[in-house]
C-alpha cells in the first residue's frame, strides 16, 4: 500500500514549486549564491528597480529561502542554509 502525501507537506511543497516558478526569483537566487548583496545591487544587477526586486525578495524570505540583515539604511540578503 502506498502511503499518501499529507496536506500540510502538499501545500509546504506546492508553495516552493510556486516561488520557485519566477525567473525573477530564479534570478535574484542565482546572485545570492555567489554571496551576501544588497538590495540596491541585486536591482542593479536584474535591471528591475529596488521597489520591485524588495517585493521578490520578500517573497524569497517568507518561503525561507533566503534571510535579510539590515546595515545602517541598506538591507543585505543572502541564502538561508
Amino acid at each position: 500500500m502506498t502511503k499518501l502525501l499529507d496536506l500540510n507537506t502538499a501545500d509546504l511543497i506546492a508553495s516552493t514549486f510556486k516561488g520557485l516558478g519566477d525567473s525573477t526569483r530564479l534570478r535574484l537566487l542565482s546572485i545570492l549564491l555567489q554571496g551576501e548583496t544588497c538590495v540596491s545591487e541585486l536591482a542593479e544587477l536584474t535591471g528591475l528597480s529596488q521597489s520591485a526586486v524588495s517585493h521578490q525578495l520578500r517573497v524569497l524570505r517568507n518561503l525561507r529561502f533566503v534571510l535579510a540583515r539590515r546595515e545602517g539604511k541598506q538591507v543585505f540578503y543572502h541564502i538561508d542554509d
